[in-house]
């Protein structure tokens, strides 16, 4: 049975992607920790679209877990035939006072997961010469970021990854796309402990999956979902480093120190 495998399918733009693609008549495989709500959101689309939805409740985080997922879709002979890694988190403040473990489960959940997932079923996906994958990264991943070192850092090597790939892919009918969302209405900011970093007009998870979308189906390697995030991604590449993290970091330094 033909798939879509969403990561990080319980709530933000994970659940959004599963909403809209059960409405266009995907099958779905989605996959987050929370259980309940990963079994109400199945039996919800199910119901609603008519469409066969299957959950994995499963911490991406632990060792292996990728592989565990990966055994768990071949044993019920589910063909994956896209994959959309949207799994995983942020982290703000200061790095050397930063707890070590949670930034290093961020390293693993952000990047090796990822491309531990991409490899194994983009090799299924070249033997029959069809497929698409969506790499969630950000527009954080443009320029380094101050007091989000870590996860920017993460998430510039989604972007340049995915990007890759996607060249080396393009002779198998293969879609690789890097979906770059500026700040989106989701549990991100209180997860990251970002809040300063809610602003107002932010986007909402449907648009950042609708601009996915539209650029999947253009075959695009790169999607920055957003005109005002598409500027400053410019911004970002073509500006100094130097003067890029002496900005942000003249703006956030006082947010962090005002937590202590």
């Amino acid at each position: 049975m033909k798939v879509t495998l969403i990561t990080g399918a319980s709530g933000g733009i994970g659940e959004a992607f599963a909403r809209r693609l059960a409405a266009e008549k995907h099958n779905l495989v989605l996959v987050a920790r929370t259980e309940r709500k990963l079994h109400e959101l199945c039996d919800e689309l199910m119901l609603k679209h008519n469409i066969t939805a299957h959950y994995v409740a499963i911490d991406l985080s632990v060792p292996a877990a990728d592989l565990r997922l990966f055994e768990e879709t071949e044993k019920h002979g589910m063909q994956i035939e896209w994959l959309i890694n949207n799994a995983g988190y942020g982290s703000m403040g200061d790095f050397a006072a930063m707890d070590l473990e949670r930034e290093l489960d961020m390293i693993n959940l952000n990047i090796s997961v990822l491309v531990g997932l991409t490899h194994r079923y983009l090799q299924q996906m070249r033997e029959r010469k069809s497929g698409a994958i969506i790499n969630v990264a950000s527009t954080a991943g443009f320029q380094p970021v101050p007091f989000m070192a870590t996860y920017a850092a993460t998430k510039a090597f989604v972007r340049s990854f995915s990007e890759a790939i996607a060249e080396e892919n393009r002779p198998y009918n293969i879609t690789v796309t890097a979906l770059c969302p500026g700040p989106t209405d989701t549990n991100f900011f209180s997860v990251a402990d970002a809040k300063p970093l809610q602003i107002k007009g932010m986007q909402s998870p449907e648009a950042v999956v609708e601009a996915a979308l539209s650029g999947v189906k253009k075959g695009k390697a790169s999607v920055i979902s957003g005109w005002t995030n598409y500027v400053g991604s410019i911004f970002g590449t073509l500006t100094p480093n130097s003067l890029v993290t002496r900005v942000i970091g003249g703006v956030l330094r006082p947010k962090i120190e005002s937590r202590k």
